[in-house]
């Protein structure tokens, strides 16, 4: 497999089931602040549309709490993360709306690995179950898998 020279054409979605503390406190937060659209949902679990892929926040109160941390950049990058790589433009959007909301970041939006290969946009916050997501971006895509 090659890098993609474009930000990827529609591609198969991912599925990602992760642990909550409170379903309520995790749809304000997926629905709301991130603006995810809800699918189905029960008593014990929500699926979101995370930019085309399903997440699915499952009520897990037990499996809750905050990941190991590794240095990359500098920055102690937390072990257990998911995200997505979006267009510059959508990123920083985003960092632009979640510092407007007033999200408190792990690592905040900045420049990593500049002027080296792999150069990228990136952001880390957690959600209220403690689990981190990180948000990237890259001006030239085909950076995405340089060394």
């Amino acid at each position: 497999m090659t890098a993609p020279a474009t930000n990827p054409a529609p591609m198969s979605p991912f599925h990602l089931a992760f642990p909550v503390h409170d379903l309520e406190v995790a749809r304000g937060f997926y629905g709301g602040l991130l603006g995810c659209p809800e699918g189905r949902s029960s008593p014990e679990w929500i699926d979101f549309n995370f930019y085309g892929h399903q997440i699915v926040a499952h009520l897990a109160p037990e499996a809750c709490g905050v990941a190991a941390n590794n240095a990359v950049d500098g920055h102690g990058v937390p072990v257990r993360h998911f995200g997505m790589v979006l267009p510059m433009a959508d990123w920083e959007r985003m960092a632009d709306r979640l510092k407007g909301l007033g999200v408190e970041f792990v690592i905040k939006p900045y420049i990593r690995f500049a002027g080296q290969p792999g150069e990228q946009a990136t952001m880390f916050f957690m959600d209220p179950s403690g689990n981190a997501i990180e948000l990237k971006a890259f001006a030239d895509i085909r950076q995405l898998y340089a060394k």
